[in-house]
């Protein structure tokens, strides 16, 4: 078979489970595995690829792809976001468009923060998207995980060096105040998560997911010690749930947090709640 016709081929073996964008994720499978790019892949689709180490290594990501809905970027190992390639494994969520959307947010309100805290920073692509563009002399990344620090550290360490990694329960380890403190926390309930499609539900870490019986325990606990953790006029900055701006931004108002508000992503779905101390 030639170039194409193996993408094609992936193509129906993935359409046989139903899997979104079949040819898409096949020609990603297929030059991962072949090692190409798509100017190559365009300009040589009618070349003969006989079968060998490369081919058997994409039938077997098209297989765990069909068989064990193993997500795309996990087979690859690497998800963009914001410009940038960031390792990921099991042990960090996706980075996904969504939360790309909370940090255009923040990057609008004209904030120039000198220190940024990220809390359950998972791969670091918060942590490190805010270094590169704020260029702040401080910005620190904590998580819980000590497997997802080390992608985090990984990422930092090819990305941008200045963001320092720590293991921490949110504030448990955490010390000084920061301009800007900013989290994507577990935000689905307990119920919800047992729901999910298999690719989030079988594959990405629960630890990462589970909000707890309302989803809201990491948004509360967050917000009674963050004003500890900001300076004067500082801000908090969350990624929530479709359904949970107005919980969240009443716990930031009667937590003090002033000028809070909710911001809606291009779906018109709340994605978003920031406020000032």
């Amino acid at each position: 078979m030639n170039r194409r016709e193996w993408v094609q081929y992936g193509q129906r073996q993935l359409e046989k489970e139903q899997i979104d964008n079949a040819s898409g994720e096949a020609w990603y499978l297929f030059s991962h595995c072949m090692k190409l790019n798509r100017e190559d892949y365009l300009f040589g689709m009618t070349e003969e690829v006989e079968e060998g180490p490369e081919t058997k290594a994409y039938e077997e990501m098209l297989e765990k792809r069909r068989k064990e809905r193993i997500p795309l970027q996990y087979l690859l190992g690497t998800q963009e976001f914001m410009g940038h390639s960031f390792v990921v494994t099991p042990d960090v969520l996706i980075p996904r468009q969504d939360t790309e959307t909370v940090l255009e947010e923040v990057i609008a309100t004209g904030i120039q923060p000198e220190k940024i805290l990220d809390l359950c920073t998972g791969s670091g692509c918060i942590a490190i998207s805010l270094a590169l563009f704020f260029q702040p002399k401080i910005c620190i990344g904590t998580d819980i995980s000590e497997k997802a620090l080390e992608i985090a550290k990984e990422n930092g360490k090819r990305l941008c060096p200045m963001v320092e990694f720590i293991q921490s329960d949110l504030f448990e380890n955490v010390e000084g105040t920061y301009d800007l403190i900013i989290s994507n926390p577990p935000y689905i309930t307990s119920e919800e998560c047992r729901k999910l499609m298999p690719e989030v539900r079988d594959h990405e870490p629960m630890l990462a997911l589970d909000g707890k019986d309302d989803g809201l325990f990491f948004y509360r606990k967050i917000i009674r010690e963050a004003s500890g953790y900001l300076k004067a006029g500082g801000m908090l900055a969350f990624e929530i749930g479709y359904d949970q701006g107005n919980a969240v931004k009443e716990m930031m108002e009667e937590s003090g947090f002033h000028d809070v508000k909710i911001k809606k992503d291009l779906a018109g779905l709340e994605r978003m709640v920031f406020g000032n101390k």
